[in-house]
């Protein structure tokens, strides 16, 4: 029951028609029995400082950004912390006395993830990562501090994946290589690990796919950050080749409970957030039925 003491926390995007985070996190707190309430603040960019003048004097312990914010709302943060400004995005935001404080769990939050369900470790393996923004930053970064052997980045704007592969060899070392769009069969073939941290295939423009499904090939492991569908296009062919694959879901929790404990000072109830997710893809399902 929403009263006098509820705190509020949200996400803001755009767009975020598609977006489990409110279902999720509401039940979580819900369950736990906590006076939270999380909801969406959809916006355009030039309203992003409005929005976040307004929220300072209403009670808001924080925030998640999702695309396309992730880089643009650092120039409005009073402060970074460390990882984040490393990785140089932010999905995440504590308000604290007045202040903003950015945060990322992203990478942490797939890095997780792809552990749990594929078993795959990063370490010496050569990954194929589509996409330049906030979450190929954060995934990009995360997966360099972890010794893998190559890193390739391709952008439909060639040149923001050589500014991300420039920014990850001057922070770590020289392993990480821009590939244009037209040039993936010359990498992907020797490649362990494809990622796409894209919107491409993300409801409701469901049959897209982020690059020609012959690419792919068997022993391939395939990871799509997208989690609406369940199952993108992307995902539904490399499983015809028998790939290991993973969707956006594990990412979503795991970002997700960082998030829940730096807002709240608490553990994440994992289970409670994971059980959401399924309540609601399950629902979903038998909307289509």
């Amino acid at each position: 029951m929403i009263n006098n003491d509820t705190r509020f926390l949200g996400l803001m995007g755009n767009p975020l028609e598609h977006s489990f985070s409110c279902f999720m996190h509401n039940r979580a707190y819900e369950l736990e029995k906590m006076n939270y309430i999380y909801i969406n603040m959809e916006t355009e960019k030039k309203n992003i400082g409005d929005i976040l003048n307004g929220i300072k004097h209403l009670k808001f312990d924080g925030f998640n950004v999702t695309i396309p914010y992730k880089i643009d709302i650092m120039d409005h943060l009073d402060e970074i912390d460390p990882l984040a400004e490393k990785i140089g995005s932010v999905n995440t935001v504590k308000i604290e006395d007045g202040r903003f404080i950015g945060y990322n769990t992203d990478g942490e939050g797939f890095v997780i993830s792809l552990a749990e369900e594929c078993n795959f470790d990063c370490r010496g393996k050569k990954v194929l990562i589509l996409g330049s923004g906030g979450a190929s930053r954060a995934v990009a970064m995360t997966i360099a501090d972890r010794n893998p052997e190559k890193i390739f980045i391709t952008n439909r704007t060639l040149q923001k994946a050589v500014d991300l592969s420039d920014e990850i060899n001057y922070k770590f070392s020289e392993i990480c290589f821009p590939v244009d769009g037209v040039n993936l069969d010359a990498v992907i073939d020797d490649c362990d690990l494809l990622i796409n941290t894209t919107s491409v295939g993300m409801y409701p423009n469901v049959d897209e796919c982020p690059l020609e499904p012959e690419l792919l090939h068997e022993g391939l492991t395939v990871c799509d950050i997208i989690y609406n569908p369940e199952k993108t296009m992307l995902i539904q062919e490399a499983e015809k080749l028998g790939c290991k694959t993973m969707n956006g879901i594990g990412m979503l929790v795991n970002q997700g409970a960082k998030a829940f404990e730096i807002w709240t000072g608490k553990k994440a109830p994992l289970e409670h957030m994971r059980e959401s997710l399924k309540i609601l893809i399950d629902s979903r399902k038998e909307e289509k039925v």
